[in-house]
């Protein structure tokens, strides 16, 4: 679990899928078992302000956003509240939803040039690819995979690592290098004989 303090308002909390099932939970359980996933973040809501010395008091926004192929991406927002609490009481109001793109973050060119070769070979041609921070990113949305999903990530994961990082915030400060069918692009400069 990795622990940020954004402001003097609001932390975010990014948790593996490796993390959930450590704590006893599978992705299923966060659609379905509302009492023990308002437990697990209610336990996470207390990790998180012990290590960030966060007093947590009043009403919490909670937004979970579920990553495809990364984890769980928990932004929490303490709000101002015309009511005067007990200093004991916290109402947590979570909002939940699941990103249907995949995100991954590559050290070096050349292995973007490598994954994209083997996604090209399973009819995977879309995509986007940005440098932010000293790396490389490819986004993948839902409507460009093809074929399993699951088979995609277990490529990708061979040649990169999944991202924290939102589509929204590479967007806005990452730099674009290549906007729409990356693969294909990337497969028809570096392995023509493949195009």
């Amino acid at each position: 679990m990795r622990i940020e303090r954004v402001s003097d308002d609001q932390f975010t909390i990014f948790l593996t899928f490796d993390d959930l099932v450590e704590r006893g939970f599978t992705r299923d359980d966060l659609w379905r078992d509302a009492t023990n996933v308002k437990n697990l973040f209610s336990d996470m809501m207390y990790e998180a302000s012990t290590e960030l010395e966060f007093e947590l008091e009043g009403l919490l926004l909670v937004h979970v956003h579920l990553m495809q192929a990364q984890g769980m991406h928990i932004i929490v927002t303490q709000k101002a509240d015309p009511f005067d609490f007990d200093e004991e009481f916290i109402e947590m109001e979570v909002l939940l939803d699941e990103s249907r793109e995949l995100i991954f973050y590559f050290d070096d060119f050349e292995d973007v040039i490598k994954v994209s070769d083997h996604l090209y070979t399973r009819n995977i041609i879309d995509g986007q690819i940005y440098f932010f921070n000293n790396n490389y990113y490819v986004l993948l949305e839902q409507k460009d995979l093809k074929q399993n999903k699951e088979d995609i990530i277990a490529i990708m994961s061979e040649y990169s690592t999944p991202s924290i990082i939102t589509s929204y915030r590479l967007k806005e400060y990452g730099k674009e290098i290549i906007n729409a069918r990356a693969i294909e692009k990337i497969v028809h400069y570096f392995h023509p004989d493949h195009s």
